[in-house]
């Protein structure tokens, strides 16, 4: 495919899983070549064949904080990369003069349109080259994609950029899709499109939730932008909408893990459902510290003085849906006054996380913060993430939560794409610029045949 931005995605067929490939990219004929790269298949889908280590980031930008995430990132050898939303900010680059701006259409109220300045997202995709030439690099599109530009269009960098396996699994829609790398299905859902329950991604999700196979793929991972839980200020119940279109059915087919970004700071919750403590909830973790050149967020909605009123927060895309709470501590109330119960750890820093699935019942997540770069051993937050099917996946279907209270360790502790044979296809991305071939990163695809 040849995008108009002169993008050109190629893909390479016959490639078996758990296989590690050499490649060059360019034209041989005129000695144009690339050096040689890497990279290695996924491996097979089986409950006893995981990825080695799975890298988790979200507003990621480039900055200086950008390039500790990456390098510090680099050194943890991840085997994939999960890119939650939010990846250039080439959309506010100019207008800001690089320094960023925590609400755009505050500072700049006569702009009719976003940026969608090119040259910054082909300098992001040259800084990322040397970790997606050889680990494919899934992407979700965040708020920062959107750039809406004359004539309704919008999305148009991220649709030109990035290949993703939706025709493969069926939403034939690059805003969401599904894949497996061994034991974990992995579901990418997209935010800033209809995720109504009368809309199409609401009946994929359905379809590829009744589809997936958990003696295969035990594990089940979810990832989007913005978060559904989240005690900052920042961003405060902003996507309460969606949460309410599509919690239950995430929480009816046990969705064990749930990555967000958005909100430019690190928080990971205890398992919850529907505001409630929940041994059978996903752990949701929101790592938007990636390094983007807005400001970390550090105010909390519980701190005095910092619960955002409700005309705040309003989202790019969608409906405002903001709500008192109706039990615990927080009843009655827009906001709680101590740290919820269903926040477990939350610190302002830039970093990023490290999933390590160990076996179908045990995962460890780590986040490392960027400072921790300069200590030996040494991490922001780790926990074991344990999977517990016998108390949570006897009956598919059933949202009669199973809470917990806040001590419970149980609360503390926290296939469409794999019903037959699987095969991937990697896609590289080449940006032309003038007569000269500038590689981009190599950003492939990872597809699957059925």
């Amino acid at each position: 495919m040849t995008a108009d931005n002169g993008c050109r995605q190629y893909p390479i067929e016959g490639l078996k899983l758990g296989k590690r490939y050499y490649y060059k990219c360019g034209d041989s004929s005129l000695k144009a070549l690339s050096k040689e790269h890497t990279f290695e298949t996924f491996p097979s889908s089986s409950p006893n064949m995981y990825p080695r280590r799975i890298a988790v980031v979200g507003d990621l930008g480039l900055t200086g904080n950008t390039t500790t995430t990456i390098d510090h990132l680099s050194q943890n050898n991840p085997s994939i990369f999960l890119m939650v939303g939010d990846l250039s900010y080439a959309n506010q680059y100019l207008t800001t003069g690089g320094k960023g701006a925590p609400c755009f259409s505050c500072a700049f109220p006569d702009a009719p349109i976003r940026e969608t300045y090119q040259p910054r997202w082909d300098g992001w995709g040259r800084f990322m080259e040397p970790l997606t030439s050889k680990i494919p690099m899934m992407v979700i599109e965040g708020n920062h994609e959107i750039e809406p530009q004359v004539g309704g269009m919008s999305f148009k960098s991220y649709l030109a950029r990035f290949a993703v396996p939706s025709e493969e699994c069926g939403s034939n829609s690059s805003f969401y899709y599904s894949f497996n790398a061994g034991g974990v299905h992995f579901i990418m859902l997209g935010a800033y499109v209809d995720y109504n329950q009368s809309g199409a991604q609401y009946a994929w999700l359905k379809a590829d939730l009744h589809q997936v196979d958990r003696q295969v793929t035990p594990w089940l991972v979810a990832a989007w932008h913005p978060p559904w839980y989240n005690s900052y200020s920042s961003h405060y119940q902003e996507f309460e909408c969606m949460r309410q279109e599509m919690e239950a059915l995430l929480y009816q087919h046990g969705v064990d893990i749930v990555f967000s970004g958005h909100v430019h700071a690190y928080e990971r919750m205890n398992r919850v459902f529907n505001y409630t403590l929940d041994r059978c909830g996903p752990v949701y973790i929101t790592v938007g510290d990636g390094g983007n050149i807005e400001q970390i967020d550090i105010d909390h909605a519980d701190d005095p003085g910092k619960c955002p009123s409700k005309s705040a927060n309003i989202p790019e895309f969608g409906g405002v849906c903001h709500l008192n709470f109706s039990s615990g501590p927080a009843k009655g109330k827009f906001c709680w006054e101590q740290q919820p119960e269903w926040s477990a750890f939350r610190e302002s820093s830039f970093g990023h996380g490290i999933l390590e699935v160990i076996n179908s019942t045990y995962a460890l997540w780590t986040w490392h913060r960027n400072q921790d770069i300069y200590g030996e051993n040494s991490s922001g937050d780790q926990i074991y993430i344990v999977r517990q099917p016998e108390l949570c996946l006897m009956n598919i279907g059933d949202v009669t939560p199973r809470t917990c209270s806040y001590s419970s360790p149980q609360c503390s502790s926290s296939n469409q794409c794999a019903s037959q044979g699987v095969q991937y296809i990697y896609l590289f991305s080449l940006l032309i610029i003038g007569s000269l071939c500038v590689i981009l990163g190599e950003l492939w695809k990872t597809m699957f045949f059925w």
